[in-house]
Protein backbone atom coordinates (compact mmCIF):
# COMPACT_ATOMS: atom_id res chain seq x y z
CA UNK A 1 0.00 0.00 0.00
CA UNK A 2 1.67 3.46 -1.14
CA UNK A 3 2.36 6.16 1.51
CA UNK A 4 -0.38 8.94 2.48
CA UNK A 5 1.63 12.43 1.55
CA UNK A 6 1.21 13.24 5.41
CA UNK A 7 3.35 9.95 6.13
CA UNK A 8 6.46 11.80 4.81
CA UNK A 9 8.37 13.76 6.95
CA UNK A 10 8.26 17.54 6.07
CA UNK A 11 5.38 16.71 3.75
CA UNK A 12 3.95 19.92 3.57
CA UNK A 13 7.24 20.94 1.54
CA UNK A 14 4.82 20.81 -0.96
CA UNK A 15 6.70 20.93 -4.50
CA UNK A 16 5.36 21.60 -8.20
CA UNK A 17 7.03 22.12 -11.65
CA UNK A 18 6.35 25.89 -12.78
CA UNK A 19 6.62 25.84 -16.38
CA UNK A 20 3.66 22.47 -16.41
CA UNK A 21 1.53 25.64 -14.58
CA UNK A 22 2.89 28.62 -15.88
CA UNK A 23 0.43 29.45 -19.46
CA UNK A 24 -2.78 28.20 -17.22
CA UNK A 25 -1.59 30.31 -14.58
CA UNK A 26 -1.10 33.53 -16.45
CA UNK A 27 -4.69 32.86 -18.44
CA UNK A 28 -6.32 32.59 -15.10
CA UNK A 29 -4.64 36.05 -14.02
CA UNK A 30 -5.51 37.88 -17.22
CA UNK A 31 -9.29 36.63 -16.87
CA UNK A 32 -8.98 38.24 -13.56
CA UNK A 33 -7.90 41.18 -14.43
CA UNK A 34 -10.93 41.33 -17.46
CA UNK A 35 -13.36 40.10 -15.00
CA UNK A 36 -12.60 42.97 -12.56
CA UNK A 37 -12.47 45.88 -15.26
CA UNK A 38 -15.49 44.52 -16.90
CA UNK A 39 -17.55 44.64 -13.62
CA UNK A 40 -16.39 47.85 -12.86
CA UNK A 41 -18.24 49.51 -15.48
CA UNK A 42 -21.33 47.93 -14.29
CA UNK A 43 -23.76 50.65 -12.19
CA UNK A 44 -23.55 50.03 -9.04
CA UNK A 45 -26.99 47.99 -8.97
CA UNK A 46 -25.58 45.70 -12.05
CA UNK A 47 -22.53 45.04 -10.08
CA UNK A 48 -24.78 44.26 -6.90
CA UNK A 49 -26.57 41.99 -8.67
CA UNK A 50 -23.69 39.88 -9.91
CA UNK A 51 -22.40 39.34 -6.25
CA UNK A 52 -25.69 38.35 -5.61
CA UNK A 53 -26.00 35.70 -8.05
CA UNK A 54 -22.38 34.55 -7.34
CA UNK A 55 -22.74 34.06 -3.87
CA UNK A 56 -26.14 32.47 -4.53
CA UNK A 57 -24.70 29.64 -6.39
CA UNK A 58 -21.52 29.29 -4.47
CA UNK A 59 -23.66 28.29 -1.59
CA UNK A 60 -25.75 26.04 -3.22
CA UNK A 61 -23.31 24.40 -5.35
CA UNK A 62 -20.74 24.14 -2.54
CA UNK A 63 -23.50 22.03 -0.62
CA UNK A 64 -24.74 20.06 -3.62
CA UNK A 65 -21.06 18.85 -4.32
CA UNK A 66 -21.85 16.88 -0.56
CA UNK A 67 -25.35 15.95 -1.67
CA UNK A 68 -26.91 18.42 -0.02
CA UNK A 69 -29.98 20.30 -1.86
CA UNK A 70 -30.51 23.89 -0.56
CA UNK A 71 -33.82 26.25 -1.71
CA UNK A 72 -32.34 29.19 -4.11
CA UNK A 73 -34.92 32.07 -2.86
CA UNK A 74 -33.81 31.39 0.78
CA UNK A 75 -30.61 31.40 -0.11
CA UNK A 76 -30.63 34.19 -1.76
CA UNK A 77 -32.54 35.96 0.42
CA UNK A 78 -30.32 35.46 2.92
CA UNK A 79 -27.36 37.05 1.34
CA UNK A 80 -29.23 40.02 0.26
CA UNK A 81 -30.43 40.62 3.59
CA UNK A 82 -26.85 40.13 5.17
CA UNK A 83 -24.93 42.67 2.54
CA UNK A 84 -28.15 44.76 2.83
CA UNK A 85 -28.99 44.22 -1.05
CA UNK A 86 -32.27 45.89 -1.77
CA UNK A 87 -33.80 43.19 -3.55
CA UNK A 88 -37.88 42.02 -4.34
CA UNK A 89 -39.29 38.88 -3.31
CA UNK A 90 -37.76 38.11 -0.15
CA UNK A 91 -38.50 35.24 1.68
CA UNK A 92 -37.35 33.46 5.13
CA UNK A 93 -34.71 31.10 5.79
CA UNK A 94 -33.87 28.39 7.64
CA UNK A 95 -31.62 28.22 10.73
CA UNK A 96 -29.26 25.97 8.64
CA UNK A 97 -29.18 27.93 5.45
CA UNK A 98 -28.49 30.94 7.97
CA UNK A 99 -25.49 29.14 9.33
CA UNK A 100 -23.90 28.21 5.65
CA UNK A 101 -24.62 31.67 4.15
CA UNK A 102 -23.01 33.14 7.57
CA UNK A 103 -19.79 31.15 6.97
CA UNK A 104 -19.08 31.93 3.18
CA UNK A 105 -19.69 35.67 3.95
CA UNK A 106 -17.18 35.68 6.88
CA UNK A 107 -14.72 34.23 4.34
CA UNK A 108 -15.96 36.12 1.47
CA UNK A 109 -16.49 39.30 3.46
CA UNK A 110 -13.85 39.76 5.96
CA UNK A 111 -11.05 38.16 3.43
CA UNK A 112 -8.46 40.48 5.25
CA UNK A 113 -8.93 39.18 8.82
CA UNK A 114 -6.92 36.34 10.27
CA UNK A 115 -8.35 32.55 9.82
CA UNK A 116 -7.64 31.61 13.31
CA UNK A 117 -9.08 28.27 15.68
CA UNK A 118 -11.56 30.21 16.47
CA UNK A 119 -13.21 31.47 13.64
CA UNK A 120 -13.04 28.09 11.95
CA UNK A 121 -14.92 26.92 15.06
CA UNK A 122 -17.46 29.21 14.31
CA UNK A 123 -17.81 28.00 10.20
CA UNK A 124 -18.26 24.72 11.93
CA UNK A 125 -21.02 25.56 14.65
CA UNK A 126 -22.62 27.66 11.76
CA UNK A 127 -22.64 24.45 9.42
CA UNK A 128 -24.10 22.76 12.19
CA UNK A 129 -26.52 24.19 14.37
CA UNK A 130 -28.21 21.43 15.44
CA UNK A 131 -25.04 19.25 16.79
CA UNK A 132 -26.09 16.90 14.29
CA UNK A 133 -25.51 16.06 10.45
CA UNK A 134 -28.27 14.38 9.03
CA UNK A 135 -29.31 11.80 11.87
CA UNK A 136 -25.72 11.64 13.29
CA UNK A 137 -24.37 13.59 16.30
CA UNK A 138 -21.27 14.67 15.55
CA UNK A 139 -18.36 16.64 17.37
CA UNK A 140 -19.22 20.80 16.90
CA UNK A 141 -17.07 23.75 16.87
CA UNK A 142 -14.24 21.98 17.55
CA UNK A 143 -11.52 19.17 15.50
CA UNK A 144 -12.32 15.69 15.36
CA UNK A 145 -11.29 13.30 18.41
CA UNK A 146 -11.42 10.09 16.66
CA UNK A 147 -10.47 8.30 13.27
CA UNK A 148 -11.30 9.58 9.89
CA UNK A 149 -11.80 7.46 6.98
CA UNK A 150 -13.84 8.78 3.85
CA UNK A 151 -15.28 5.49 2.28
CA UNK A 152 -18.33 4.64 -0.16
CA UNK A 153 -20.06 1.16 -0.81
CA UNK A 154 -23.18 -0.83 1.10
CA UNK A 155 -22.43 -2.44 4.69
CA UNK A 156 -19.40 -5.15 4.62
CA UNK A 157 -18.30 -3.93 1.15
CA UNK A 158 -16.85 -0.16 1.94
CA UNK A 159 -13.90 0.79 -0.19
CA UNK A 160 -11.58 3.30 1.54
CA UNK A 161 -10.53 6.41 -0.29
CA UNK A 162 -8.69 7.94 2.28
CA UNK A 163 -7.53 7.83 5.88
CA UNK A 164 -7.02 10.98 6.88
CA UNK A 165 -4.70 12.29 9.80
CA UNK A 166 -4.33 10.60 12.92
CA UNK A 167 -6.61 12.65 15.82
CA UNK A 168 -4.09 13.00 17.98
CA UNK A 169 -1.72 15.17 15.24
CA UNK A 170 -4.90 17.34 14.22
CA UNK A 171 -4.41 19.61 16.00
CA UNK A 172 -0.23 20.13 15.46
CA UNK A 173 -0.93 20.09 11.93
CA UNK A 174 -4.03 22.66 11.43
CA UNK A 175 -1.52 25.10 14.09
CA UNK A 176 0.98 24.77 11.56
CA UNK A 177 -1.38 25.53 8.40
CA UNK A 178 -2.85 28.39 10.57
CA UNK A 179 0.64 29.57 10.53
CA UNK A 180 1.27 29.39 7.07
CA UNK A 181 -2.20 30.93 5.85
CA UNK A 182 -1.72 33.94 8.03
CA UNK A 183 1.89 34.68 7.42
CA UNK A 184 3.09 33.48 4.28
CA UNK A 185 2.70 36.37 1.91
CA UNK A 186 5.40 35.10 -0.45
CA UNK A 187 2.81 33.01 -2.80
CA UNK A 188 0.45 34.62 -5.31
CA UNK A 189 -3.11 34.67 -3.57
CA UNK A 190 -4.22 32.05 -6.34
CA UNK A 191 -1.76 29.71 -6.03
CA UNK A 192 -1.83 29.75 -1.99
CA UNK A 193 -5.79 29.30 -2.55
CA UNK A 194 -5.05 26.14 -4.33
CA UNK A 195 -1.94 24.78 -2.12
CA UNK A 196 -5.02 25.61 1.03
CA UNK A 197 -8.01 23.76 -0.15
CA UNK A 198 -5.52 21.04 -0.60
CA UNK A 199 -3.48 20.79 2.55
CA UNK A 200 -6.64 21.52 4.84
CA UNK A 201 -8.35 18.54 2.71
CA UNK A 202 -5.57 16.44 2.86
CA UNK A 203 -5.80 17.23 7.04
CA UNK A 204 -9.90 16.91 7.37
CA UNK A 205 -9.94 18.06 10.83
CA UNK A 206 -13.31 17.90 11.44
CA UNK A 207 -16.27 15.13 11.85
CA UNK A 208 -18.00 16.82 8.86
CA UNK A 209 -18.40 19.55 6.35
CA UNK A 210 -14.77 20.02 5.30
CA UNK A 211 -15.13 20.20 1.81
CA UNK A 212 -17.71 22.70 2.91
CA UNK A 213 -15.24 24.83 5.20
CA UNK A 214 -11.95 23.50 2.56
CA UNK A 215 -13.99 25.79 -0.23
CA UNK A 216 -14.68 28.66 2.21
CA UNK A 217 -10.90 28.69 2.53
CA UNK A 218 -10.62 28.95 -1.28
CA UNK A 219 -13.18 31.66 -1.57
CA UNK A 220 -11.72 33.69 1.05
CA UNK A 221 -7.93 33.50 -0.48
CA UNK A 222 -9.17 34.38 -3.98
CA UNK A 223 -11.29 37.19 -2.54
CA UNK A 224 -7.68 38.90 -1.29
CA UNK A 225 -6.43 37.74 -4.67
CA UNK A 226 -8.56 40.87 -6.20
CA UNK A 227 -8.76 43.00 -2.75
CA UNK A 228 -12.09 42.91 -2.61
CA UNK A 229 -15.22 40.96 -1.45
CA UNK A 230 -17.35 41.31 -4.66
CA UNK A 231 -17.54 38.20 -6.16
CA UNK A 232 -18.32 37.78 -9.62
CA UNK A 233 -17.61 33.91 -10.59
CA UNK A 234 -17.84 30.94 -8.53
CA UNK A 235 -15.56 28.59 -7.97
CA UNK A 236 -17.62 25.62 -6.13
CA UNK A 237 -20.07 25.77 -9.36
CA UNK A 238 -17.00 24.65 -11.36
CA UNK A 239 -15.93 21.85 -8.98
CA UNK A 240 -19.64 20.55 -9.09
CA UNK A 241 -19.40 20.34 -12.82
CA UNK A 242 -15.78 18.69 -12.61
CA UNK A 243 -16.66 16.50 -9.62
CA UNK A 244 -15.39 13.41 -10.77
CA UNK A 245 -11.74 14.58 -11.72
CA UNK A 246 -11.49 16.60 -8.44
CA UNK A 247 -11.91 13.69 -6.82
CA UNK A 248 -9.75 11.57 -9.29
CA UNK A 249 -6.91 14.18 -8.79
CA UNK A 250 -7.13 14.51 -4.77
CA UNK A 251 -6.79 10.58 -4.88
CA UNK A 252 -3.91 10.63 -6.75
CA UNK A 253 -2.11 13.61 -5.14
CA UNK A 254 -2.75 12.20 -1.61
CA UNK A 255 -0.48 9.43 -1.93
CA UNK A 256 2.57 12.11 -3.99
CA UNK A 257 5.58 12.53 -2.13
CA UNK A 258 5.53 16.53 -2.23
CA UNK A 259 4.96 16.46 -5.50
CA UNK A 260 1.55 18.81 -6.18
CA UNK A 261 1.77 19.71 -10.04
CA UNK A 262 -0.72 17.42 -11.23
CA UNK A 263 -3.20 19.18 -8.59
CA UNK A 264 -2.22 22.90 -9.56
CA UNK A 265 -2.74 22.24 -12.86
CA UNK A 266 -6.18 20.82 -12.70
CA UNK A 267 -7.38 23.77 -9.98
CA UNK A 268 -6.24 26.79 -12.08
CA UNK A 269 -7.80 24.72 -15.33
CA UNK A 270 -11.26 24.39 -12.58
CA UNK A 271 -10.58 28.21 -11.82
CA UNK A 272 -10.11 29.84 -15.66
CA UNK A 273 -13.69 27.53 -16.97
CA UNK A 274 -15.54 29.37 -13.27
CA UNK A 275 -14.16 32.53 -14.90
CA UNK A 276 -15.52 31.65 -18.30
CA UNK A 277 -18.82 30.66 -17.17
CA UNK A 278 -19.15 34.17 -15.47
CA UNK A 279 -19.23 35.66 -18.86
CA UNK A 280 -22.69 34.00 -19.38
CA UNK A 281 -24.07 35.00 -16.43
CA UNK A 282 -22.50 38.97 -16.76
CA UNK A 283 -25.00 38.95 -19.95
CA UNK A 284 -28.07 37.99 -18.38
CA UNK A 285 -27.07 40.95 -15.71
CA UNK A 286 -26.35 43.37 -18.06
CA UNK A 287 -29.69 42.53 -19.94
CA UNK A 288 -31.49 42.79 -16.36
CA UNK A 289 -30.06 46.24 -15.46
CA UNK A 290 -31.00 46.65 -19.15
CA UNK A 291 -34.68 45.70 -18.88
CA UNK A 292 -35.05 47.32 -16.19
CA UNK A 293 -33.65 50.85 -17.28
CA UNK A 294 -36.23 50.34 -20.13
CA UNK A 295 -39.01 50.50 -18.10
CA UNK A 296 -38.37 52.58 -15.06
CA UNK A 297 -41.05 54.80 -15.67
CA UNK A 298 -43.66 52.47 -15.81
CA UNK A 299 -45.41 51.56 -12.52
CA UNK A 300 -44.98 47.75 -11.53
CA UNK A 301 -46.09 45.85 -8.34
CA UNK A 302 -43.71 43.92 -6.49
CA UNK A 303 -45.16 40.87 -7.28
CA UNK A 304 -44.61 41.55 -10.90
CA UNK A 305 -41.30 42.72 -9.79
CA UNK A 306 -40.61 39.22 -8.45
CA UNK A 307 -41.61 37.19 -11.18
CA UNK A 308 -40.01 39.33 -13.90
CA UNK A 309 -36.41 39.00 -11.52
CA UNK A 310 -37.03 35.43 -11.64
CA UNK A 311 -37.44 35.09 -15.51
CA UNK A 312 -33.85 36.51 -15.96
CA UNK A 313 -32.33 34.89 -12.88
CA UNK A 314 -33.16 30.97 -14.10
CA UNK A 315 -36.70 30.41 -14.96
CA UNK A 316 -37.81 26.60 -15.22
CA UNK A 317 -40.32 26.13 -17.78
CA UNK A 318 -43.08 28.69 -19.08
CA UNK A 319 -44.46 31.17 -17.68
CA UNK A 320 -48.32 30.61 -17.09
CA UNK A 321 -50.76 31.92 -14.86
CA UNK A 322 -50.57 28.63 -12.38
CA UNK A 323 -46.53 29.08 -11.90
CA UNK A 324 -47.13 33.09 -11.08
CA UNK A 325 -50.01 32.07 -9.05
CA UNK A 326 -47.63 29.78 -6.80
CA UNK A 327 -44.42 31.96 -6.73
CA UNK A 328 -46.05 35.12 -5.86
CA UNK A 329 -48.49 33.42 -3.22
CA UNK A 330 -52.08 34.94 -4.58
CA UNK A 331 -54.74 33.21 -6.31
CA UNK A 332 -54.81 32.38 -10.21
CA UNK A 333 -57.58 35.29 -10.58
CA UNK A 334 -55.11 37.70 -9.33
CA UNK A 335 -52.19 36.19 -11.16
CA UNK A 336 -53.75 36.58 -14.48
CA UNK A 337 -54.73 40.21 -13.78
CA UNK A 338 -50.97 41.13 -12.87
CA UNK A 339 -50.21 39.24 -15.98
CA UNK A 340 -52.72 40.97 -18.39
CA UNK A 341 -51.37 44.45 -16.57
CA UNK A 342 -48.24 43.76 -17.97
CA UNK A 343 -49.50 42.58 -21.11
CA UNK A 344 -51.45 45.93 -21.85
CA UNK A 345 -48.22 48.20 -20.90
CA UNK A 346 -46.04 46.09 -23.09
CA UNK A 347 -43.61 44.04 -21.02
CA UNK A 348 -45.06 40.54 -21.46
CA UNK A 349 -46.75 39.39 -24.75
CA UNK A 350 -48.81 35.72 -24.91
CA UNK A 351 -47.90 32.92 -27.30
CA UNK A 352 -49.68 31.13 -29.58
CA UNK A 353 -51.20 28.95 -27.58
CA UNK A 354 -54.17 30.18 -25.80
CA UNK A 355 -56.78 29.15 -23.34
CA UNK A 356 -56.43 28.41 -19.64
CA UNK A 357 -52.62 27.39 -20.58
CA UNK A 358 -51.62 30.32 -22.07
CA UNK A 359 -47.65 31.00 -21.95
CA UNK A 360 -46.54 34.15 -21.90
CA UNK A 361 -42.93 35.74 -22.54
CA UNK A 362 -40.99 38.82 -22.60
CA UNK A 363 -42.40 41.83 -25.17
CA UNK A 364 -39.14 42.57 -27.71
CA UNK A 365 -36.80 41.25 -25.53
CA UNK A 366 -35.10 38.78 -25.20
CA UNK A 367 -32.62 37.61 -21.91
CA UNK A 368 -30.34 35.59 -23.84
Amino acid sequence: MPKYIYEYSKWTNFLWNDKAINAVFGEVKLMQGKIIGQMNTLGFTAKEEATLTALTLDVIKSSEIEGELLNYNQVRSSIARRLGINTAGLVPSSRHIEGVVEMMLDATQRYTLRLTEKRLFGWHAALFPTGYSGPYAIEVGKYRTSEMQVVSGAMGKEKIHYQAVNHKLVKAEMDKFLEWFNNDNQLDPVIKAAIAHFWFIIIHPFDDGNGRIGRAITDMLLARSESSGERFYSMSSQILIERKRYYQVLQKTQYSNGDITEWLEWFLHCLKNAMHATEYTTQRILRKAEFWRLYQNITINERQRTVLNRLFDGFDGKLQSSKWAKITKVSTDTALRDIKDLVEKGILQQTSEGGRNANYTLNNFTIE
